[in-house]
């Protein structure tokens, strides 16, 4: 079993299993956030994020999902080194056509994603968890982190919303071969479903792209 796992398949299909489960996180992610523009204050959003951060079955599940992450940043990198290593000398001409376009450049959107992560993990969750340096809302006489005034803060900020557009742009440029690359590490890869997993990968990266960049924008110019 430990050979399995440190061979590289079996790195390959952690990466693509923890991958899918950041998939299935930005989902969640996204509704939650998009309830701070459809509905009319900041209590759902609100609500909801302490929900998120103090029900103990998703406390349970924020270490898989920052575990979840480390696995899928780690092996990708080894992966990607083994790469590298494997060929240390280009040839003069690459084979494109044996390569998508996306994949090529899979480490490098994934190192800025990275730091885009750790930068919005300093923004929000450090500092709701750890520093307490954020305002309090009362509902129904209970005391809530208003983290929907900072989100809404932050997205007044041009130079915030430019950043953050075009690390979604970046992360949707990551997703379009990941999506389709994990399904087929592991081992589903035929000619009658591998094109609707396309496409299902591609509705999901526009739709999920899409609402995440229309939250900052509708803070900038409407709220």
């Amino acid at each position: 079993m430990s050979n399995f796992l440190t061979s590289s398949i079996g790195k390959k299909l952690i990466m693509s299993l923890a991958g899918l489960f950041l998939v299935t996180f930005l989902l969640v992610h996204l509704g939650i956030n998009l309830s701070l523009i459809i509905a009319d204050s900041r209590e759902p959003f609100n609500k909801a994020a302490h929900f998120m951060g103090t029900n103990v079955i998703v406390k349970a599940l924020e270490f898989v999902l920052f575990g979840g992450f480390l696995l899928h940043m780690i092996y990708g990198v080894v992966l990607q080194l083994q790469n590298w290593f494997a060929r240390p000398t280009r040839y003069k001409k690459e084979n494109y056509s044996q390569t998508s376009f996306f994949s090529k450049f899979m480490i490098h959107t994934a190192v800025i994603i990275t730091v885009f992560l750790v930068i919005h993990l300093f923004d929000f969750y450090l500092k709701a968890k750890f520093f307490g340096d954020v305002p309090l809302v009362v509902y129904d006489g209970k005391d809530y982190h208003d983290l929907g005034i900072l989100v809404i803060e932050k997205f007044k900020l041009g130079w915030v919303v430019v950043f953050y557009i075009a690390c979604f742009l970046l992360l949707a440029f990551h997703l379009l071969h990941g999506f389709q690359s994990a399904f087929q590490s592991l081992g589903i890869n035929h000619k009658t479903y591998t094109p609707l997993i396309k496409a299902i990968g591609v509705i999901y990266t526009i739709a999920v792209t899409a609402g995440f960049i229309f939250i900052p924008v509708y803070v900038y110019f409407w709220m």
